[in-house]
């Protein structure tokens, strides 16, 4: 049931969304370094490899400069038209077609690097694995703004690795052991209202829902 309904949401949504999409391509071809699209082996379901879309918002190189695959607050591999693109969120949007083909649902975990997949527990990679990686999540939502959290850290790849990773794989443990259609209609409603509401902290209050240790807490409450 649910992939019907990640097929029916995508095709209105490019549908629906067709001519601002276009306008952003124009814009993209004529900025930065002139890519529209960026292409990425990305980590699926059983395991397997797909190339995941989005627009081009950074230097076509950036997995091999600075700091990879974490992307820090103010990062310099950031293109100008890449930063209005990435706060609203709408360099994701191209992933649409990943939903159609799918590659992905509208929700589940975040589509990882191999790299960055092989950061989690064998259980948190087991898990995520059995799902097909979503445009939205309940760790998107809760990290919507994760640059924030590396802000002022001397070493923002070993803070993300020790603190940012083990949570994340948390909560999605938690999405796979509480996955409903309910609970998939709630996440597409929250990630819509958070865009919207750009200052609105979510907060989920679920029984059993993941608390993060302190000092990411102390973060994630600024």
């Amino acid at each position: 049931m649910q992939r019907i309904f990640d097929i029916c949401f995508s095709v209105v949504a490019l549908l629906i969304l067709g001519p601002l999409l276009g306008c952003i391509c124009l814009a993209l071809k004529v900025t930065g370094e002139g890519h529209v699209f960026y292409f990425q082996d990305r980590v699926g379901r059983n395991n397997t490899n797909f190339r995941l879309i989005k627009f081009a918002t950074m230097l076509y190189d950036s997995p091999n400069i600075g700091t990879g695959d974490i992307t820090i607050r103010n990062d310099p591999r950031v293109l100008p038209f890449g930063k209005i693109l990435r706060k609203s969120k709408i360099n994701e949007l191209p992933q649409l077609l990943n939903v159609i083909r799918g590659d992905m649902s509208l929700v589940g975990p975040r589509p990882l690097t191999r790299k960055n997949f092989n950061l989690y527990s064998e259980k948190t990679r087991q898990i995520i694995s059995e799902l097909r990686p979503g445009l939205t999540g309940v760790g998107s939502i809760i990290f919507r703004d994760e640059e924030l959290y590396t802000l002022g850290e001397t070493d923002p790849v070993k803070f993300y690795k020790e603190h940012i990773v083990p949570y994340k794989g948390n909560l999605e443990i938690w999405y796979f052991e509480n996955k409903t259609l309910m609970l998939y209609f709630r996440l597409i409603f929250l990630t819509l209202l958070s865009v919207v509401l750009k200052n609105w902290k979510v907060q989920f209050r679920d029984k059993g829902f993941p608390v993060p240790e302190p000092t990411l807490l102390a973060k994630i409450k600024k």
